[in-house]
C-alpha cells in the first residue's frame, strides 16, 4: 500500500541515532510500494544529514555516502500541492507550510501518512488521514 512519508521517517533511515523498528519496518517494504513525497523532501532531507553532519553525528564521507542513498530511493516525488490547501491545513492545525504539505498530499492522494512528528500526527488524525506507522 502506498503512503506519504516525511523527514522524520526518513531520517531514522539514515540517522543510527534515531532508529525505530516501525520506520525499518517501512523501509522494508519500500520496493513494493515507493512512499510519496512532496517535492520539498529532499531539501528538508538534505538539511537534516547536514545538521546532523555539524554536530558530530556523521563523518563528512558518511554524509555523501548517505545522500547518495538517500537520491537512490525508490520514492514518488509528488510537485508542491494546492497551494490554498497547504495555507489553510497550517493555519487551521498550527502546523508550518511544510508539515502541512506532507499532510496535503497525503488527503489528495489518499493514502496515509507515516511520521514521528506529535503535531502532525494530530493534524492527520483530525483530518481523518490514516497513520502509516500503525499499519506496519
Amino acid at each position: 500500500m502506498a503512503f506519504v512519508i516525511d523527514a522524520s521517517v526518513a531520517a531514522a533511515w539514515f540517522l543510527p541515532d534515531e532508529f525505530s523498528e516501525a520506520s525499518a519496518q517501512l523501509a522494508r517494504n519500500i520496493e513494493a510500494a515507493p512512499p510519496l513525497v512532496p517535492d520539498l523532501f529532499f531539501h528538508e532531507m538534505r538539511s537534516v544529514l547536514l545538521r546532523a553532519y555539524r554536530r558530530g553525528r556523521l563523518t563528512e564521507p558518511l554524509l555523501w555516502d548517505t545522500l547518495s542513498d538517500l537520491a537512490a530511493l525508490p520514492l514518488q516525488t509528488i510537485p508542491t500541492p494546492d497551494a490554498p490547501l497547504v495555507v489553510t491545513l497550517a493555519i487551521r492545525h498550527g502546523l508550518t507550510t511544510y508539515d502541512a504539505t506532507y499532510l496535503t498530499v497525503a488527503i489528495l492522494s489518499g493514502v496515509p501518512l507515516a511520521t514521528f512528528d506529535a503535531s502532525l500526527q494530530r493534524a492527520a488524525r483530525a483530518e481523518g488521514v490514516l497513520h502509516a506507522m500503525t499499519m506496519v
